[in-house]
């Protein structure tokens, strides 16, 4: 239902509003607005939401900013779900890859304080976890979701891979969880 609202307040030009669910708020911008927001967080390495956490809710603890990034980092998961159920894999990729940059800066956030800005310093995160855990599959999965990420620009992951890769990047998230004591 809220998906269908917020493709049809889209298809109005210049329209600003709020849709709510029981789980979900779709804010509605001007497409000008939006394109903004999305370059000026694309250039530092955010997605849209993350910007708006970022510049709104600074004052937030880092265990309750933690907890914000795990709720979006289930909702990309779930929606990238949906994605791939219509068979839109694209998205479906890019859900899949910004679920678990979520999760990782989740732990970042909860164990210690820090905002991860860059792919780099994801990169050097996911490390530093599998050498203290000794877990292996850690990088592996990790780099199933940079796989999505490509797909995302490419498209060329068929189907079956997509699909491993939606249940690699759950198994991830399990991962990271049970590192912060989730």
């Amino acid at each position: 239902m809220v998906e269908r609202i917020g493709r049809k307040a889209n298809e109005i030009e210049g329209v600003v509003g709020v849709v709510e669910s029981s789980s979900t708020t779709i804010v509605v911008l001007p497409k000008a607005l939006f394109e903004k927001l999305k370059r000026l967080s694309e250039s530092q390495g955010m997605t849209v939401e993350e910007l708006i956490m970022d510049r709104f809710l600074e004052d937030i603890d880092p265990g309750r900013r933690a907890e914000m990034y795990w709720d979006m980092s289930e909702e990309y998961l779930r929606r990238a779900k949906e994605d791939f159920g219509r068979g839109d894999l694209k998205q479906a990729s890019e859900k899949i890859w910004g679920a678990a940059v979520l999760g990782v800066k989740a732990v970042a956030y909860m164990r210690s304080g820090n905002r991860l800005k860059s792919h780099g310093e994801l990169w050097e995160y996911v490390n530093k976890l599998v050498i203290e855990t000794s877990d292996e599959e850690l990088g592996r999965l990790w780099r199933t979701a940079i796989s999505m990420h490509v797909n995302f620009y490419e498209n060329w992951a068929p189907r079956e891979e997509v699909e491993r890769s939606l249940k690699d990047v759950e198994k991830f998230l399990e991962k990271l969880k049970k590192l912060c004591g989730k």
